[in-house]
């Protein structure tokens, strides 16, 4: 009579030996060998072929080469603080690969990383867990970007007219009016170089330092790797050290020309009897409105007639108002200054000598929102202020803004390019930057 437990035993015995089976390669049987210690059947190229990773040419790693072969069966070495295990050795529980110098976010499974998505969301996810989009998710909301985005890798990219980490912002303008104010002045929104956030150009390039990058400008218009003979982001030999880079166009010395400053120019001239022909009357050389090479000035913009003379000293820019009209249409220019015509005065002949307004209608169109006439800095005439000649500054509808206020650049308010309104450089026809310092036509002659 067998014991009570005995089919118990069996039970179990033929469970094991079923597990043990099938943790080997299918291709085993245990009739490689004939019994214990005897010869393997198999020759000893099949029987290191069975032991080798697929793929592996023959004199390839046996076993992963963390174990022997044993008659085509890998037989694992014991590591501590750890084991390795499978058909081939293939397993190491208690080492998985770095990133970012950290191992694996998840838990290491047979040397792999496997994320922790215990709620089977899948958010949690990449080679080594890195990527989780549970950073994603909105406090408030609790949607992925706020319902306005998509994540990638905990990262949110907004649909237009939202921003923020999350998209949790909306823009107050359209996406028209965003894309019009992020387009450069060659139609490229932020110049093919950024993204635009809510009007606003994100450049692409960050400097190492965390400061100006290479790329930059409101509409990412300028790139100062163009600058650089051969670009290395971690130098600063711009322009073969021999000019300045403005908005990744290099502005040579003189005795130096080419796209990078790379030639040198011959001249009789030295640099200091140069600049003096050149500047003339005027503090500086070509007065700020040109190049000097060689004692000759060549006048910006390349190319136009709005700027010349001997040392660039007339600008018949400055006869133009912010809508281009030349002298309010009263006057004729000459040499930057209006000859008004019969009948009207002023700097750009924008008042007219008789006025059909009574004094006391001519002082309500005056006085500013606090009923000060003029600021207290102007006279008023046909409703129209006009500021005080001794405070050349003063401008405004109602003489109340401060042009120097605006940006200067060469000891010039708004570099000569363009005209100060209220505080804020308005750039003419080629020029950009916050003191229209930039030029974005054609390349300097």
């Amino acid at each position: 009579m067998r014991p009570a437990g005995f089919g118990n035993f069996l039970l179990l015995a033929s469970s094991l030996l079923f597990a043990g089976l099938s943790a080997v390669p299918q291709s085993f049987s245990p009739s490689l060998r004939s019994g214990p210690g005897a010869a393997c059947r198999l020759s000893r190229a099949e029987s290191e072929r069975r032991c080798r990773a697929p793929g592996q040419p023959p004199g390839g790693a046996l076993c992963h080469g963390r174990g022997r072969c044993d008659c085509g069966i890998c037989i694992c070495h014991v590591s501590e603080p750890g084991v390795y295990f499978g058909p081939l050795c293939e397993c190491h529980e208690w080492m998985c690969e770095t990133y970012d110098g950290s191992t694996c976010a998840g838990t290491c499974h047979c040397g792999r990383c496997k994320c922790d998505n215990s709620d089977g969301n899948g958010l949690v996810y990449g080679k080594f867990c890195e990527c989780d989009d549970r950073e994603c998710i909105d406090d408030e909301t609790e949607e992925i970007c706020g319902g306005h985005g998509k994540c990638y890798c905990g990262n949110c990219y907004c649909q237009a007219g939202w921003h923020g980490d999350k998209c949790e912002f909306q823009c107050d303008i359209t996406p028209w009016e965003s894309k019009r104010r992020c387009t450069s002045p060659d139609g490229r929104v932020c110049s093919n170089r950024g993204i635009c956030v809510c009007g606003e150009c994100s450049c692409h390039d960050v400097d190492p330092t965390g400061d100006w990058g290479d790329i930059h400008g409101d509409t990412c218009e300028c790139d100062e790797r163009d600058c650089k003979a051969v670009y290395d982001r971690y130098s600063d030999d711009f322009c073969s050290g021999h000019g300045q880079c403005n908005c990744g166009r290099c502005d040579c010395k003189v005795g130096w020309y080419g796209k990078k400053c790379e030639h040198p120019r011959s001249c009789p001239l030295s640099a200091e009897e140069s600049i003096k022909k050149c500047q003339g009357s005027s503090a500086l050389p070509c007065s700020g409105r040109g190049k000097c090479e060689c004692g000759e000035c060549t006048c910006y913009p390349p190319g136009g007639s709005r700027v010349y003379g001997k040392t660039c000293e007339c600008d018949d820019r400055r006869c133009e108002d912010l809508d281009g009209v030349v002298c309010g249409g009263h006057g004729t220019c000459s040499c930057g200054r209006c000859v008004c015509g019969r009948g009207w005065f002023g700097k750009l002949c924008q008042h007219p000598r008789k006025c059909n307004l009574t004094e006391e209608q001519s002082r309500s169109l005056c006085e500013s929102a606090d009923g000060v006439l003029c600021s207290g800095k102007g006279s008023c005439h046909c409703g129209k202020c006009i500021c005080s000649a001794e405070e050349w500054y003063i401008s405004g509808e109602f003489c109340d803004c401060d042009d120097r206020d605006c940006d200067k650049h060469d000891g010039l308010i708004c570099t000569g390019n363009g005209i100060c309104s209220c505080g804020n450089c308005e750039c003419w026809d080629g020029w950009n930057g916050n003191a229209c310092e930039i030029w974005l036509g054609t390349e300097y002659p």
